[in-house]
């Protein structure tokens, strides 16, 4: 079960698709825009009606934008997400009620602990970003900034009791349908945890407990995936190019930050090929491509560099591919993830899109392309990233809650 963008979907289907075929019967719980994306992965689909390109498109969703700071965005979504968690409770009910077994996205946990516990199920939080507090860094949903041991973990109770706060109505209102005592909506409950991302990306806090593991990366199910042939065309009729997209994060203005990155890349003196996105960014020339949704397995080893918004999902393919990034961060752990590539050396530093402009993407492109040690980083990341199983300890966790 999961919720929210692409990103929050997509290891998912290569995670669902490795426990189909080790024999388990598979249905990935997610919104009906994503059922071609699940279902592609060879495991059933159950749909979720909220769109959440909708409401980030909504007057709602873009009242998002009007705040800088990482609180006050969290704020906002939380308000927002508040209004759309009661939404999901009877198609999340309808599936737990044919499940043995419940793996919970962070976005679900809250809902879904309800559910198993009513239903008599076993459960596994499966979630993408550290959730946990620690005093090694500051919550990712704020961006990862520090502020000292005590304090990090401090906001890291914070930024989960606003989570909470998104699943207030809904968590007592499924506990009463299914005949549970009243209780509160925990955002990082007791017991295992598996988490997806690689620890060489974010070594495992040493002040979580024991069941707080770091498993490793779920890559996302991409099959025989191919290039469209207008793209392999613009990649064989020159050098490598420089790929910019931000995902499904939305901005104020898509034409000027579009005029802005093909002004950068001309600066550069580099090609590009610009992903549309849910932003809506678009460019024509022969030195730009505009492309719709491709596989970043496939598109990303054939670039000179990454620049994108660093959700997690995105962060996770550059580092695969094994080529230095730009990290535009937009909003909450995407400035964690940012700030991770920089201290990882593979990307010279971020560019919040605040403080974006032509010239300090050209001045970071260079830097990034020119300078052999952030590729070369870039390269001996990746090697180790993909020597790495992700999903085993998924799978056989699995195995023990299904026996």
């Amino acid at each position: 079960m999961t919720a929210g963008s692409r990103g929050d979907v997509a290891p998912y289907t290569g995670l669902g698709h490795a426990l189909a075929r080790s024999g388990h019967d598979v249905t990935v719980v997610t919104h009906g825009r994503f059922e071609a994306l699940v279902t592609r992965a060879g495991v059933r689909f159950h749909p979720l009606p909220v769109d959440p390109r909708a409401e980030l498109e909504s007057a709602r969703g873009r009242d998002l934008h009007r705040s800088a700071t990482g609180v006050g965005k969290l704020v906002r979504v939380v308000a927002m997400a508040r209004a759309l968690a009661g939404r999901m409770t009877d198609d999340m009910l309808a599936a737990g009620r044919t499940s043995d077994v419940l793996l919970l996205a962070g976005s679900t946990a809250p809902l879904g602990h309800a559910i198993a516990e009513g239903l008599a199920l076993p459960c596994l939080d499966l979630p993408l970003q550290p959730l946990a507090p620690t005093r090694e860094f500051g919550p990712p949903m704020l961006g990862g900034r520090s502020w000292g041991g005590l304090g990090n973990r401090l906001a890291g109770h914070g930024v989960n009791l606003a989570i909470e706060r998104v699943f207030s109505a809904a968590v007592p209102e499924a506990r009463a349908r299914l005949g549970l005592p009243r209780g509160s909506a925990g955002t990082v409950r007791e017991g295992r945890v598996l988490h997806g991302f690689s620890p060489l990306v974010v070594p495992r806090p040493r002040d979580w407990r024991p069941d707080l593991e770091v498993a490793g990366y779920w890559w996302p199910f991409d099959g025989d995936a191919e290039l469209p042939a207008e793209l392999r065309d613009f990649l064989d009729a020159g050098a490598p190019p420089v790929f910019v997209g931000l995902g499904s994060a939305t901005v104020p203005d898509p034409a000027r930050l579009s005029a802005e990155v093909v002004g950068a890349l001309r600066r550069a003196g580099m090609r590009g090929v610009i992903q549309r996105g849910w932003g809506g960014l678009e460019a024509d020339g022969d030195d730009v491509l505009t492309i719709g949704e491709v596989a970043h397995s496939v598109l990303f080893p054939r670039m000179a560099a990454v620049v994108h918004h660093c959700g997690a999902g995105t962060t996770a393919a550059g580092l695969r591919a094994g080529v230095p990034a730009v990290p535009v961060p937009i909003q909450f752990d995407e400035g964690f993830w940012g700030a991770r590539l920089v201290a990882l050396g593979v990307a010279p530093r971020a560019l919040p899109l605040r403080r974006f402009s032509a010239d300090a993407l050209a001045a970071a492109l260079r830097q990034a392309t020119g300078d052999p040690s952030y590729g070369r980083r870039a390269r001996t990341l990746a090697d180790a990233l993909r020597a790495e199983d992700g999903i085993a300890p998924v799978v056989d966790a699995v195995n023990r809650l299904g026996s």
